[in-house]
C-alpha cells in the first residue's frame, strides 16, 4: 500500500452508506469511529496498513517523518501504509470516520 489521498470530487458531501459500501465492495471489514472537536491523536505508528473515510467533520493527519500534513473533510480517503509515523487534531466540528485495516 503507498501513502495516498484521494478527495471527495462532488458537490454534495457523500452519505455514510455510500462510503461504506465503496469499503465493503473491496471485502474489507469497517469500523465506525469519532471524536469530539479539538481532539489530539499523540505521535504513533500501526503494524497493518489501514484506510480511512471521513463521514463527516474534518481531521488533520502530520507525519513528520514525510515533512506533511494532510487536512481530510467529508467524503476524503486516507491511505496510510503500516509503520508510518504520525499524529492528528480533529476539527473544529468534530469528526466521524470510517476505518479499515489491510492486512
Amino acid at each position: 500500500m503507498e501513502l495516498k489521498v484521494t478527495p471527495w470530487r462532488k458537490e454534495t458531501p457523500p452519505t455514510e452508506a455510500e462510503l461504506r459500501a465503496t469499503l465493503e465492495d473491496q471485502q474489507l471489514k469497517v469500523y465506525r469511529w469519532s471524536n469530539a472537536p479539538e481532539d489530539v491523536y499523540a505521535s504513533h505508528t500501526h503494524g497493518y496498513n489501514k484506510i480511512i473515510c471521513v463521514v463527516q467533520g474534518s481531521i488533520r493527519f502530520d507525519l513528520p517523518t514525510r515533512h506533511e500534513t494532510l487536512n481530510l473533510k467529508a467524503g476524503d480517503q486516507f491511505e496510510l501504509p503500516a509503520g508510518i509515523r504520525h499524529s492528528a487534531i480533529v476539527g473544529p466540528e468534530g469528526v466521524t470516520c470510517l476505518e479499515a485495516h489491510v492486512y
